[in-house]
């Protein structure tokens, strides 16, 4: 894949393309993670006539070092935590639960913002490709797939435009499939993978949401 990528829609419809194997297939679900992957996505669930709905994921930082993560929380209610940073720390159920409601509260607030009353599609079973427009660490996209797994999918797919190469290799032993259209050595950043990488806004990404994916509404 030569880069620069145009834009998001662009890396949406050839991230597409190397999907297809999935084209109508009435178990696929595509969540984005918010916002940046929704443009990505939602090209991703047009051409395969897939439904298209966001996964998303709130960090549980350690209470006097937030910027290290203890955890995760995710839609649908789920939560992960790291046993080695709870132990190391010496972290208590009290402290995790007072973490836990205050990202619960921000997760909920941005549920409201981007989904309003559009209930959540069920994962059970599914395959589900978990979509953004590009990941550096992994650190949330490895959250997204540890909250999921607690959810029963059948099959997780990772499907990102860009990515360093050890990034790939380490979510592929997370995930059951991952699809990365550019390996970029050295990787300086996902915005520099793009020609246009404007921030998607809350706006837009109701925009991209707001219509019921056909799929989905015959399953209902």
């Amino acid at each position: 894949m030569k880069l620069p990528l145009a834009d998001r829609t662009a890396a949406g419809r050839s991230l597409a393309a190397v999907l297809s194997d999935y084209y109508r297939d009435e178990d696929v679900v595509v969540l984005a993670l918010p916002r940046g992957g929704v443009p990505v996505a939602r090209e991703v669930a047009a051409a395969l006539d897939a439904t298209l709905d966001l996964i998303l994921i709130r960090k549980l930082g350690v209470p006097m070092q937030p910027e290290l993560a203890m955890g995760a929380i995710a839609s649908g209610g789920v939560r992960v935590l790291n046993p080695d940073v709870v132990q190391s720390w010496r972290i208590t159920g009290e402290d995790i639960a007072a973490v836990a409601a205050i990202e619960q509260r921000e997760l909920e607030r941005r549920e409201a913002a981007y989904r309003g009353e559009r209930p959540r599609p069920p994962v059970g079973g599914r395959t589900v490709i978990l979509v953004d427009d590009g990941v550096a660490t992994g650190a949330t996209m490895r959250a997204a797939i540890s909250a999921l797994r607690q959810l029963g999918p059948a099959k997780i797919v990772v499907a990102v435009p860009v990515a360093p190469a050890d990034t790939v290799q380490a979510l592929e032993e997370v995930a059951d499939e991952v699809v990365c259209l550019a390996t970029p050595e050295p990787f300086f950043a996902i915005g520099s993978c793009y020609r246009d990488f404007t921030q998607v806004s809350d706006e837009e990404v109701r925009r991209l949401l707001e219509v019921v994916p056909r799929r989905e509404a015959e399953r209902g």
